[in-house]
């Protein structure tokens, strides 16, 4: 298991045993948290104020879990990513998302 996939492995053992990111966490991370809390408007709330690549890939992933597979494009084109054309894996994309946001920079 690479490094990045240790980090992801810790942030998603941080998500299951507390219910609220911890004070000072950025918005990115934040917002990945509360996608895999289940808490899809909270997750939407945060990620809607960061105007990056990474904020608009994580709002591309958000309106692929809601089925909105259009506004998911819009967000992919503003990533500069492609959209997926194919049966999305989510879990996978979660993972990138958590370590490109920066996993492995929690304490």
């Amino acid at each position: 298991m690479s490094e990045s996939d240790n980090a992801v492995q810790r942030f998603r053992d941080l998500i299951d045993h507390h219910d609220r990111p911890p004070a000072g966490m950025g918005a990115e991370l934040s917002a990945l948290w509360w996608t895999r809390k289940g808490d899809w408007h909270a997750a939407h709330d945060l990620i809607s104020r960061v105007h990056t690549p990474l904020g608009s890939w994580i709002h591309a992933h958000l309106h692929v879990i809601e089925g909105d597979l259009g506004n998911a494009g819009y967000w992919y084109a503003k990533a500069g990513r492609q959209g997926p054309d194919r049966p999305h894996d989510l879990e996978a994309e979660w993972e990138q998302l958590a370590a490109a946001a920066g996993a492995d920079r929690l304490p």
